[in-house]
């Protein structure tokens, strides 16, 4: 598979990768977000989920080369249609909110990620809430 022909799953794969990696350190809590979002999100019904590791391992040698991040986000705009753009902005706000804490660097993905897939603050507002709400913990403190 080359960055022009990604499948719409493939392509929330590569974000969700691309996320994980942003703050230089993947985390056990994204790499399971990842594989529960390929076992539960509909859209992922028909993949192998044990294509998964392929997949990443095809983002993250995209992700090293020259220009990776925007080659990245160039990959999954032209492989999603725009009713997917929630959906894969949803999926990396579930990567970067597993482990409970959120750095500069993954907002400013996310951020990209908005603009990129054209996701309305609205829309990006609405699913950051639910995103929190789903990795809510007892332990957890109340954040503005």
């Amino acid at each position: 598979m080359t960055p022009d022909t990604l499948s719409p799953q493939e392509a929330i794969i590569y974000l969700m990768v691309m996320t994980a990696a942003s703050d230089g350190n993947m985390q056990d809590d994204e790499l399971r977000t990842i594989g529960r979002v390929v076992r539960s999100f509909p859209l992922f019904s028909e993949q192998d989920e044990h294509a998964l590791v392929s997949t990443a391992a095809a983002c993250g040698r995209l992700m090293s080369s020259q220009d990776g991040l925007h080659k990245v986000f160039d990959a999954a705009k032209a492989a999603l249609p725009a009713h997917l753009s929630e959906t894969a902005y949803a999926a990396m706000v579930d990567v970067v909110t597993a482990d409970g804490s959120l750095d500069l660097t993954e907002i400013h993905i996310l951020q990209m990620a908005r603009d990129k897939l054209a996701v309305t603050d609205q829309g990006a507002s609405a699913i950051e809430h639910a995103a929190r709400a789903r990795h809510a913990t007892l332990e957890m403190k109340d954040e503005v």
